[in-house]
């Protein structure tokens, strides 16, 4: 998803990000936040549901050769909605969004965010499958930034994602966030690199 010379170029942007600040960046990229195989499973129990009504309706089927026509539409539909492309279509935004947000808020803490001495660290996080991104702040740069000052780097970091460029994305964001960072924790002041400054792929 992210080729080494790319992932070189971001670990080399939020070294010079965090030059500038005392504040602690770390990326994360997921190819998606959930696989949502129960969706198409629900989808074709849907259709299948309605199946037998234009049948009963309109033919003069027997009962067992309308009941195997609903089994047969619900196998083909759960089938053909399985495909990754036609799956993510059928997800509704709100539930793509929800996993997404679920998804940052797990990294945030597996990758130790909350951690950092005066509670500085970021997490850039990018879901590519459901074109999601977030900026999550810990507690001390919350006490300062207000939540729409990132909507600027996360408008950049999808943008590239829907364009293919994952990287330039995330160099973007890289270098918005440490622009913020640097008014409100100017180098020096604090305690830097507690983390490691990569970009995890998952």
């Amino acid at each position: 998803m992210i080729t080494e010379p790319d992932k070189a170029r971001i670990a080399a942007a939020i070294r010079q990000a965090e030059a500038q600040t005392a504040g602690e960046i770390f990326c994360v990229i997921a190819r998606q936040s959930s696989d949502y195989r129960l969706v198409p499973i629900a989808w074709a129990a849907a259709i299948a549901l309605f199946t037998p009504l234009p049948l009963i309706t309109l033919t003069d089927w027997s009962v067992a050769v309308v009941y195997l026509s609903q089994l047969l539409v619900f196998l083909a539909a759960a089938l053909a909605l399985a495909h990754p492309k036609l799956r993510f279509r059928i997800v509704p935004r709100r539930a793509r969004h929800d996993r997404a947000h679920a998804e940052a808020m797990r990294q945030f803490f597996a990758q130790g965010l909350d951690k950092t001495e005066h509670r500085t660290g970021v997490l850039i996080f990018a879901s590519a499958g459901e074109r999601y991104a977030e900026i999550v702040a810990d507690a001390g740069i919350n006490e300062k930034v207000a939540p729409n000052v990132w909507d600027d780097a996360v408008d950049a970091l999808v943008t590239a994602i829907k364009a293919d460029r994952a990287a330039d994305g995330f160099i973007a964001a890289i270098e918005r966030c440490g622009t913020v960072l640097a008014t409100h924790f100017p180098p020096g002041a604090l305690k830097r690199d507690e983390l490691p400054n990569r970009l995890l792929e998952l």
